[in-house]
């Protein structure tokens, strides 16, 4: 048999295992790490400040490796909801989120400044008013629901 003929039939042979060992590898990486698994989720709680007790829904969804969080936060009381993103910080007891808030996707409405550990957000909520974060809320948010 020729060289050229042998070397045409040999080549998908030999190809198959780089192809073969380049999908095992992908297929052992999840898209979610043990860790966005224990804190995405729904948490709710309350807001206490100077104008009361104020009960509020969040919902999470944390991006470990881009340290991004995104959220929906509603006020039970007034049935609003806010759709907010920002940074996401890992610390040794879970992480931090700076969150920011918009109602109606471009009007600034709150702030998030929080601690997350997989069961707990706690931090300030400040309301926004006049384009300037005023008005803190002492937030404390248990977790009720885990993400996907």
């Amino acid at each position: 048999m020729p060289a050229d003929k042998l070397l045409h039939r040999l080549l998908p042979v030999l190809a198959l295992p780089a192809l073969l060992g380049s999908c095992a590898i992908g297929a052992y990486f999840s898209p979610v790490t043990a860790f966005e698994r224990s804190v995405n989720g729904m948490y709710e709680g309350e807001g206490n400040g100077i104008t009361g007790r104020v009960p509020y829904r969040l919902t999470l969804t944390v991006q470990e490796q881009a340290q991004r969080a995104n959220a929906v936060l509603v006020n039970l009381e007034s049935r609003k909801t806010y759709t907010g993103s920002g940074k996401f910080t890992r610390t040794t007891t879970g992480g931090q989120l700076d969150l920011n808030f918009f109602e109606d996707g471009n009007k600034f409405r709150a702030a998030i400044h929080a601690d997350l550990t997989p069961e707990t957000i706690s931090g300030q909520l400040r309301t926004v008013l006049l384009g300037r974060e005023l008005l803190p809320y002492n937030i404390t948010f248990r977790k009720v629901a885990s993400g996907p």
